[in-house]
């Protein structure tokens, strides 16, 4: 190989055909320390006494001087081994015997220096070639750093490889095939020790010294063409045309086989990415079994790792189980508590963040006074049936209840040698304090409301209704979340047949959870995609939730959510509010017409303004003042649009804006915006009047659902009425009593009282009754006991 593709030898001179000077210095003085009255010839050397021969690799490593240590560093070699180096190439130089230097050293230098080295060896006395091995096993890495700084030749062992190339013999040549060898491997094997490749010039020194070394395998071609073609960068025989010579050296080697067949060479090296591969899987070897799983349930995911949806008899077991499904050592709130009671082991499983401190102190304290004595013949019916000193508790066989029970707050009691569990009601939910529903407040009545929290909802309808008849079954819906769900009706008079179809509704909602509660929970049970209107009633209140119970309905209550679900509903029960029923019958139905006539005009009030001005000849004559004096520069329509969406915008940032902050947003929306924009002459007055009083409509709706239902239908009838006039507005308001007409909550009419008629269905919507004139129930129910009071009594409380 070229001696100008080293690093140092390229690049640290200041022409492009000069070596570096340090390191012909140094192989020099290698050479003249180890025979005082040698020749830079290697011929002469090659016929050198045998005392000569005789200098081991030892001897010569401690001539080697600063330069040679310079030139070791220069060749990216570390500086503690540049000492044995120049000592390998002294040894190789001066008596030209090693094997090391055929097949290493010498493979780096010019066809001509390897020629000389592998006559040399054909002359060299049996003592250097006994040099040479000692130097070949003085140290690994000063075999490793010759390859790196081989090219360090001195010009005379050059020169004198031409005299003396007519020496080989056979045995010679043995003797070069056997060293080549012996010299590839070791280098291999000292580069594969070193944890990773050596530099490029390294490397192409390496396999340049392989080919080179070994004249019988007929390999090496003649000096001329070697030389050359390894300057220029053109791939040696047999490297598969892989870049050599400079090219390599630019760009690196790009060889996997080396590491590959140092591994095979040395069983005790194995490659570093493979090793930490290893390790990784051996650090955890249920890895690829983890990556694997696709469980859909806490079922199918004990099934998958347990085998079955059994509890395992062993503590141990039940551990391992545990930390792959709920991530036990993982999650920080989730405790498995080993203890021993009366020299029985058990676990207690439960979330600290739902768990009740003095009753666990309790439990505990109390099972920390058993003895041996006290669980001699059936520990875990004794911990069950005397010991555990709280209310609700029940055993289960199932792993997945334990699970399944524990992330909704209760506690779990593993035994051991027990296929069994204790589960306990120790939890404590973060709940906030009942408070008055801001969207149904009252004047006079209740203030307490219902809270995120399933058992508190419960307790308030239950305070309300002391009726044995009143049910609440529980489930649970979602695959993942397992939210609580209870569907309350009572027993005696709820329609069967109803109560049956939202069960089964509820049952067969399959999808991963509802975190968003109830609303989600409606979509699931009513499937209404495209429809604006409410199928449900929600309410916040439980005298409300309690009046409806009592007329047969179902109530669905969702645990985390603040309101429930009043199945079935009709548009009038949507109009109606809690204040109504807190005054006397005649206040109470003022305040409803009052209530009913804003509804009205948050739907109709704008399209019929729009029509009047678009046909001042529909308008009857004590209406004549309607319609404006001055047009202004923007179109009706286009002035209604803009308002409608001017009016969504503040309803929604006012819902987003802090409350000391609200006042301010409504000066800014009623003064800034409404009044400039009319005096510029954008708007009409009368456009900004009647868009406030449908406002104030929409939002005396009690229902806020439906007041936004009736706020996209007078959008669209502002549309249609804009664009057809007469005939939008007609066939618009048709298809809207249509809508709701079809439309039906579980199979109950959405217009009843008024389709299919009821006149005193619908009188005791017009007008509040009393409560003893209310004797029957609402008859759109099918209830199963229709009748509020007896007749005798009804008679008895008229006046």
């Amino acid at each position: 190989m070229s001696k100008y593709v080293h690093s140092g030898d390229y690049f640290g001179t200041d022409g492009a055909g000069q070596p570096v000077s340090g390191l012909e210095q140094g192989a020099a003085a290698d050479a003249g320390a180890n025979d005082a009255g040698a020749n830079p010839n290697a011929g002469d050397a090659a016929g050198a006494s045998a005392t000569s021969a005789d200098l081991s690799a030892e001897d010569a490593a401690g001539a080697a001087d600063a330069g040679v240590e310079q030139s070791g560093l220069d060749a990216g070699g570390p500086a503690d081994v540049a000492l044995e180096l120049s000592a390998v190439n002294g040894a190789g130089a001066a008596d030209a015997v090693t094997e090391e230097s055929a097949g290493g050293s010498v493979g780096a230098t010019d066809p001509g220096a390897e020629l000389s080295a592998v006559d040399a060896l054909g002359t060299a006395a049996p003592g250097a070639e006994q040099g040479a091995a000692a130097a070949d096993t003085a140290d690994p890495d000063a075999q490793l750093s010759a390859g790196d700084i081989s090219g360090a030749v001195v010009n005379g062992a050059m020169q004198s490889a031409v005299d003396a190339s007519g020496a080989v013999d056979a045995a010679v040549g043995q003797n070069g095939e056997n060293g080549a060898n012996t010299a590839n491997a070791t280098s291999e094997q000292n580069a594969a020790d070193a944890g990773g490749p050596v530099d490029a010039a390294a490397q192409q020194n390496g396999e340049a010294g392989t080919d080179a070394a070994d004249p019988v395998s007929g390999q090496a071609t003649g000096p001329g063409e070697m030389e050359a073609a390894r300057e220029l960068g053109a791939p040696d025989d047999g490297s598969e045309d892989k870049p050599s010579g400079f090219l390599n050296f630019l760009f690196g080697s790009d060889d996997s086989e080396s590491p590959k067949k140092s591994a095979e060479e040395d069983p005790g090296t194995e490659p570093v990415q493979g090793k930490e591969n290893e390790n990784r899987q051996s650090n955890d070897p249920k890895q690829n079994k983890r990556d694997k799983e696709l469980s859909n349930s806490v079922e199918e995911s004990i099934e998958y790792w347990h085998g079955e949806d059994r509890v395992p008899d062993s503590l141990e077991q039940t551990k391992e189980v545990l930390t792959e499904i709920m991530g036990l050592g993982a999650s920080f709130d989730i405790v498995f508590r080993e203890m021993t009671f009366g020299g029985t082991k058990a676990a207690l499983l439960f979330i600290s963040g739902f768990a009740k401190d003095v009753i666990l102190d309790e439990i505990l304290k109390r099972l920390t006074y058993l003895t041996p004595d006290d669980l001699s013949s059936d520990a875990f019916a004794a911990f069950m049936q005397k010991y555990i000193p709280h209310i609700q508790v029940e055993k289960s066989e199932k792993l997945s209840d334990a699970m399944i029970k524990t992330m909704a707050g209760m506690s779990a009691l593993f035994v051991e040698g027990e296929a069994q569990v204790i589960i306990m009601d120790t939890r404590a939910y973060p709940v906030r304090g009942p408070e008055e529903p801001s969207i149904e407040r009252v004047v006079r009545g209740a203030r307490d409301g219902f809270t995120e929290t399933l058992l508190s909802n419960i307790a308030l309808v239950r305070r309300r209704l002391r009726d044995p008849g009143l049910k609440f079954e529980l489930h649970q819906v979602g695959r993942r979340t397992k939210t609580d769900v209870a569907i309350a009706y009572i027993d005696d008079i709820a329609d069967k047949t109803q109560v049956k179809a939202v069960t089964e509704k509820i049952k067969t909602v399959n999808i991963d959870g509802i975190p968003l509660a109830d609303k989600q929970l409606e979509e699931a049970i009513i499937g209404e995609k495209w429809n604006p209107y409410p199928m449900v009633r929600y309410s916040e209140r439980p005298d409300i939730v309690a009046s409806h119970l009592l007329e047969g309905r179902v109530v669905v209550f969702v645990d985390t959510s603040p309101s429930v679900m009043v199945i079935p509903t009709t548009f009038f029960d949507l109009c109606q509010h809690a204040e109504e029923n807190r005054q006397t019958p005649l206040m109470g139905s003022y305040l409803r017409w009052v209530r009913f006539a804003g509804i009205f005009a948050s739907i109709f009030l704008l399209p019929l303004w729009m029509l009047f001005v678009l046909h001042p000849e529909l308008k009857p004559a004590p209406l004549g003042f309607i319609g404006p004096h001055e047009m202004a520069k923007i179109p009706l329509l286009v002035q209604f649009l803009i308002i409608e969406f001017g009016v969504d915008l503040l309803r929604m940032a006012a819902v987003h804006t802090p409350s000391p902050l609200g006042s301010a947003m409504g000066l800014i929306a009623a003064i800034l915006i409404g009044d400039i924009a009319v005096k510029t002459g954008l708007f009409v007055n009368e456009v900004v009047l009647y868009m406030a009083v449908a406002t104030i409509g929409m939002f005396a709706t009690p229902s806020y659902e439906l007041g936004l239902a009736n706020r996209l239908v007078r959008l669209l009838l502002l549309v249609a009425t804009g664009l057809f006039h007469v005939a939008g507005f007609v066939i618009g308001s048709t298809l809207f009593v249509l809508l709701l007409t079809i439309n039906r909550s579980y199979n109950s009419s959405y217009l009843w009282p008024f389709i299919p008629f009821n006149a005193k269905a619908m009188g005791a919507i017009l007008y509040r009754q009393s409560v003893v004139s209310s004797s029957t129930r609402p008859s759109f129910n099918k209830t199963r006991d229709n009748t509020r009071m007896s007749e005798n009594e009804g008679k008895k409380g008229k006046p």
